[in-house]
């Protein structure tokens, strides 16, 4: 395999990354044959899953442009991945703003780098080397501190991340650090996998691959995941299926039965 220029030569681009394989479902072209494997593992079981994908993205772009149009200028974009196909700062700039700023956090070495390749030259832009899973080193980035104002309110942005984080790490934790260090009227964006009803067996099969896969995933219940707000406050709808909230028609309808995702955004009171 041809190694882009960008790619950390100590990167084993033989080894999917759930950060790759997302962008892949997305549509997006920032992923490698090994990531395109696993993908389509994935897909011949569960041929749905591209489709959730995209319906958690939609979720992203709903809730930050949301929360940019009611005044809030500061992201943190955790586990952020490669930051194609609908990202952040694009979003924000389409809703007409132009003074926000974003910082993208992952610890994925490739997702880092192609990251900052292709951010070199956007304002208010930073990308930042982080495990989302230490708030309080995640917080103290010089890039974090040196871009985002924490006096001033912040959207903390944990999109299809946690299902990754497994109960014994504290997911609940993680949130709780993060927003204890939001100033009031700050805001925490979450969307996780799950479902309230037993897995069908193409479900079944494709979870299994990802519990086989260099980075495990755990599914939640709606209330497992409300939970982990903790004393936040739930904007309305609440936790419901990621297309369910607030839609306004920039999504594909998603297949009957197949809504294995949940999602809310919630306030700093």
């Amino acid at each position: 395999m041809d190694r882009p220029n960008w790619a950390p030569a100590d990167v084993d681009l033989d080894r999917p990354s759930v950060a790759r394989v997302y962008d892949y479902y997305l549509g997006g072209s920032h992923n490698f044959a090994a990531d395109r494997a696993f993908g389509e593992q994935v897909l011949r079981v569960m041929p749905a899953v591209a489709g959730l994908a995209r319906s958690n993205r939609a979720f992203l772009r709903r809730a930050v442009r949301k929360l940019a149009r009611q005044g809030v200028r500061q992201f943190l974009d955790l586990g952020s991945g490669i930051p194609t196909v609908g990202n952040v700062h694009e979003v924000i700039a389409d809703a007409g703003i132009t003074d926000a700023r974003v910082v993208y956090v992952d610890h994925d070495p490739v997702a880092v780098a192609h990251s900052r390749a292709i951010l070199a030259d956007v304002p208010g832009t930073a990308v930042v080397a982080g495990d989302l899973r230490s708030p309080a080193d995640v917080l103290a980035q010089p890039q974090v501190q040196g871009l985002l104002d924490f006096t001033r309110p912040v959207a903390f942005l944990l999109v299809a991340v946690l299902h990754f984080v497994p109960d014994e790490m504290g997911p609940a934790d993680i949130v709780a650090g993060y927003a204890a260090a939001g100033v009031p009227g700050s805001y925490l964006v979450l969307s996780h996998a799950g479902l309230d009803r037993a897995l069908t067996p193409a479900e079944e099969d494709a979870y299994r691959l990802y519990r086989t896969s260099p980075t495990p995933l755990i599914l939640r219940s709606k209330e497992e995941v409300a939970k982990l707000f903790g004393d936040l406050t739930l904007l309305e709808p609440g936790v419901v299926s990621t297309h369910h909230w607030r839609p306004d028609g920039d999504e594909e309808p998603p297949v009957e039965g197949n809504a294995i995702g949940s999602a809310a955004v919630a306030r700093k009171d």
